[in-house]
């Protein structure tokens, strides 16, 4: 799974010249979190709702709304942006962009090419991405079968799915610390019980859901 499969291709943007009370409209309006500053077509900066509500000045503070306001309409973007946000590109898996963005605790991504935007990737959209690798809502059996890690053992698995007419939707493999393998299956079979059974023969401690 790659950036540019799951990544907002339609977006909102800003310059630098905009106030930041224009930008958190936009965001409030939209319910977004982040707007991308562009020159042309070129990434510029980054702008966050945090970063506009934290130079905002608090309604409770001695400032009356006329002064507020115009407070607001005269700062502009480029005086809170983040000058050089951190970027991925369209080609980026998935997986490194969900690392990437823990690892500088972040919560989207500008995307680009060169230094064209083409795009953006948002946790969400993450999130997003996983629930569909993972298959929730989609039709078929579930199964989570634990095993000892060895060579051949998916081999062995998709050898007995064959004979059982249970063609593959989905697979996860993963070995945990202990050497033991957890591989999650979604599958299409009409009747699932002789699968089952022969899973079992063969030692296989399977759950189904």
């Amino acid at each position: 799974m790659f950036v540019c499969d799951y990544m907002k291709k339609s977006l909102l943007t800003v310059n630098k010249e905009t106030p930041i009370s224009t930008a958190l409209e936009i965001l409030q309006k939209h319910q977004i979190r982040q707007l991308p500053v562009v020159e042309g077509e070129k990434l510029a900066g980054l702008v966050t709702e945090k970063q506009l509500l934290k130079v905002s000045p608090s309604p409770a503070t001695s400032l009356g709304v006329f002064e507020r306001n115009y407070f607001l309409a005269n700062i502009k973007v480029s005086e809170v942006m983040v000058k050089f946000p951190l970027t991925v590109t369209p080609d980026t898996t998935i997986e490194e962009a969900a690392l990437y963005m823990r690892e500088h605790k972040i919560g989207s991504a500008p995307v680009v090419v060169g230094e064209k935007l083409v795009g953006i990737i948002t946790v969400t959209d993450i999130f997003d991405a996983l629930i569909k690798y993972f298959g929730y809502g989609k039709s078929g059996l579930r199964l989570v079968i634990e095993s000892k890690d060895r060579s051949g053992l998916l081999a062995e698995i998709t050898q007995l799915l064959n004979e059982f007419n249970a063609p593959v939707k989905g697979v996860i493999y993963f070995v945990k610390d202990n050497e033991e393998a957890r591989i999650k299956l979604r599958i299409e079979t009409s009747n699932a019980s002789p699968l089952l059974a022969a899973m079992k023969s063969r030692g296989f401690k399977i759950t189904c859901f």
